[in-house]
């Protein structure tokens, strides 16, 4: 079996927190030849243990994966089933940490609560540890302006439109990953052709419905943009959706995986009363997302 060095936790966000636990990880691994692994979980707890308090999610699992595999040599999903929550602090390290995952170092964020509702803590741990062989590393917060970095904070940003915040905070633009589908084709008529993502999974926090200065990131290249999230109310299209305009760009992207980066909100959306009134906003929208993606 290959020893590890090895963290756990749901990683919502993979923000500078989490950044900070990773890059311990990585530096523990290198130097004891220990290989570096995660363990990370879907379900979030929540969705299990307390159905009512589970959280939108920062990360879906496709997204969170390829933050930690950016980092870490081995990245592990356990489903979140009612059995495993059930498990001790004692049990859980037993039979997944130590005999499942073969770990001699543990490496775990300062509020972190293990076990069955979260009853372990790092005083449990080490002298688990002090028994069954295994050291425990314990990470600092990550700290602006004296307030610790943490998945609830960001989700609070970005539900109040908050992104310049979010995008301190996760050390990166708040985003969603989505594969282009075929639209109607009204923004070719206009003479500003756009891509559609669809309502993304509704576990997926989203910022407010509106306008956005935005960019698409396709295939390593980053693209600026103005992004309308939400309905479209002029052309009588009442569910949401996300719907991006990428300047000075003339391929096609349709069934193609991009990345959209929210950067800021430039307006509520509206329905406009004829179409040269739309095209006369748009245009303003452009020019006011062009501006704010120069900053």
């Amino acid at each position: 079996m290959t020893h590890t060095a090895l963290t756990v936790g749901s990683f919502d966000g993979v923000h500078r927190g989490h950044q900070a636990v990773l890059a311990e990880l990585a530096r523990v691994a290198r130097d004891r030849g220990l290989e570096s692994a995660v363990i990370t979980f879907d379900p979030h707890p929540l969705e299990i243990v307390n159905p009512a308090a589970a959280p939108r999610l920062l990360t879906l699992t496709e997204e969170k994966l390829e933050q930690l595999r950016a980092v870490v040599a081995r990245v592990e999903v356990l489903p979140f089933t009612a059995e495993l929550a059930s498990l001790g602090p004692e049990e859980f390290t037993r039979q997944v940490l130590l005999e499942r995952f073969g770990m001699r170092q543990l490496v775990l964020g300062y509020d972190h609560g293990f076990g069955r509702e979260r009853s372990g803590d790092v005083a449990l741990l080490r002298r688990l540890g002090s028994d069954a062989g295994f050291g425990v590393d314990e990470v600092d917060a990550v700290r602006d302006d004296g307030q610790p970095i943490s998945s609830t904070l960001i989700r609070t940003a970005v539900a109040h439109g908050d992104l310049s915040s979010a995008a301190r905070w996760l050390g990166r633009p708040y985003s969603l990953r989505g594969v282009v589908t075929r639209g109607e084709g009204r923004g070719r008529t206009i003479g500003i052709p756009t891509i559609n993502l669809p309502a993304p999974d509704p576990r997926k926090l989203l910022p407010p419905d509106g306008v956005y200065a935005a960019r698409v990131v396709w295939r390593g290249t980053r693209y600026d943009a103005m992004m309308n999230q939400g309905p479209r109310p002029t052309f009588g299209v009442a569910e949401r959706g996300l719907e991006a305009h990428l300047f000075d760009f003339t391929g096609e992207l349709y069934g193609e995986t991009v990345t959209v980066e929210w950067v800021r909100r430039l307006r509520d959306v509206q329905r406009f009363p004829s179409r040269d009134a739309l095209v006369a906003q748009l245009a303003r929208d452009a020019r006011a997302a062009r501006d704010s993606l120069k900053r």
